[in-house]
């Protein structure tokens, strides 16, 4: 297994209050696999993924993360990630001297020209800023950057924010060849469980810190036992029903997490919920639910 996370907590203490997004995650990311970690903005999921990179400050971490793969990003909103007054090209470099000190700038003019070609960008691409250039194009800069790196492990948080329909499939499509072709494992963080379906073999179901279902792709979505992932399936728009048909939506909002509800934390918000739930913890919903 190339990682693999057991009981992650995360917490942090501001102002004498302690607040823990991350409460109990486990999942693993086999080689060159296909991983999905799905759940409503505020579950926790970035936090995670950050977390297993070590790239989480002041924190109180505790759990295993074993397996040490060579870790890239893709986040979700580029210009915000990319250095605004850097031309492009030398940014890739640094990802580029990252992996190995010792190249030569020859060698690394060379390389940053293959890896634009790889995701679809002219070679004068080199030479511009991040504003000169469309958001697509700047997460095509991003996931370049990435495997400039040579990561075992490349982790997609919500890497299609704020893009079109069709730029979306692109930027997928493009994250799924380059990892087959450097045999490079995908954590896909998203909130959209079409994506799911299309571009990942496993997904986990997180909901308020917490892995609430996990499995294959076909067992989660083919029969959800959980509501909340009833819930989020429900959610994703269908093309099979007519136009005037109104969308479905799951009532409330995630809870803060200085103030998870007990038991299982979906159930102030489930359908199916009843005073055993504000006492049972998610597994015991999901063995009840069996």
């Amino acid at each position: 297994m190339l990682l693999e996370v057991e009981h992650l907590r995360v917490a942090f203490r501001m102002e004498g209050v302690l607040s823990v997004p991350v409460r109990d995650v486990s999942f693993s990311v086999p080689e060159n696999g296909r991983v999905a970690l799905v759940g409503e903005s505020g579950c926790g999921k970035s936090l995670t993924s950050l977390a297993v990179g070590g790239l989480v400050d002041r924190a109180e971490i505790s759990g295993m993360i074993s397996g040490s793969p060579r870790i890239a990003y893709i986040f979700q909103n580029p210009m915000q990630s990319l250095n605004p007054v850097m031309r492009v090209g030398k940014q890739i470099v640094e990802g580029l001297r990252r992996a190995d000190p010792s190249i030569s700038d020859k060698s690394a003019e060379a390389r940053v020209l293959q890896l634009l070609e790889s995701v679809g960008l002219p070679s004068a691409t080199t030479r511009k800023f991040p504003c000169e250039l469309s958001g697509g194009q700047q997460q095509r800069v991003m996931i370049a950057m990435a495997l400039a790196q040579e990561p075992d492990l490349l982790i997609a948080d919500e890497p299609t924010t704020a893009l079109d329909v069709t730029t979306q499939k692109e930027v997928l499509d493009l994250v799924n060849r380059v990892a087959d072709e450097h045999k490079t494992a995908v954590l896909l963080i998203t909130h959209n469980l079409g994506l799911v379906a299309q571009y990942s073999k496993y997904v986990n179901v997180m909901y308020a810190g917490e892995i609430i279902e996990r499995g294959t792709v076909p067992e989660v979505l083919g029969s959800p036992i959980h509501p909340y992932t009833q819930g989020l399936l429900a959610a994703v728009p269908r093309l099979d029903l007519p136009k005037d048909s109104p969308l479905v939506g799951i009532p409330g909002t995630v809870p803060p997490p200085t103030d998870w509800p007990s038991g299982c934390a979906f159930h102030p918000r489930c359908p199916k919920a009843t005073a055993e739930c504000a006492r049972a913890v998610a597994k015991s919903c999901m063995t009840a639910l069996r």
